[in-house]
Parts: C-alpha cells; structure tokens; sequence
C-alpha cells in the first residue's frame, strides 16, 4: 500500500485547509483496514487527529474534533482531511492493517507540511 498526501502547503489563521491522500496498492474499503491522519509540529511528538475504518466510520482526536472533519471518495480511492491546523505541522496520511490479532502492517505516506502565516 501506497500514500500520498497532498495540500495547499500555506494558510493564514484563519482559514481551513484540506488535504487529500491518494491511495494506491490497496483499497480504502478493505475490511480490516484503517485509515488516519497524523501530525507533528516542529519540535514535538506526533499526534493523532483522527481515522476512518473500511466502512466508514469516523473517530477523532477529542481535542481536536471541533475543528476537524474526515471524508472520503471511494471512486478515487481516496480519503481526505479538512481542519482548521492553527499550528504549523507535517501532516501524515497512514494506513493500518490488522493481519491478525496480534499483528499489524503499518504504512505511512512521506507527509505534507502545512505552514500557519499570515
């Protein structure tokens, strides 16, 4: 499986960015699978904002779920993320698959940065 993660790079405080992660190698409707956005400012650890299983369902980042919604086309093989950032951040496009109940296969895209400036 295959990521890659794509945005608009510069936003002011203001505004929402959205960003999009093409898949490829794989489908964002296999069972078993879950999709998610990662970020990690400069100088700090990562943090999750959220994911999106196979069919659907959304879960989020309780600091961050008023400002941030997933979606998804699944036409494009595609999944996609809109957020208010208010902090400058690599975003992280990534995918896990359970392979059983002990293990997992893990894929990250090569991240996006999105700059907050005014």
């Amino acid at each position: 499986v295959q990521l890659q993660e794509s945005g608009p790079g510069l936003v002011k405080p203001s505004q929402s960015v959205s960003l999009t992660c093409t898949v490829s190698g794989g489908s964002i409707t296999t069972a078993y699978t879950y999709w998610a956005w990662i970020r990690q400012p400069p100088g700090k650890g990562p943090e999750w904002i959220a994911h999106m299983f196979a069919n659907g369902d959304t879960y989020y980042n309780p600091s961050l779920r008023s400002r941030a919604s997933l979606s998804r086309d699944t036409t494009k093989n595609q999944f996609a993320l809109r957020l208010k950032p208010e902090d400058t951040a690599v975003y992280y496009c990534n995918a896990i698959e359970v392979l059983t109940d002990t293990s997992f296969s893990a894929h990250w895209g090569q991240g996006t940065q999105v700059t907050v400036s005014s």
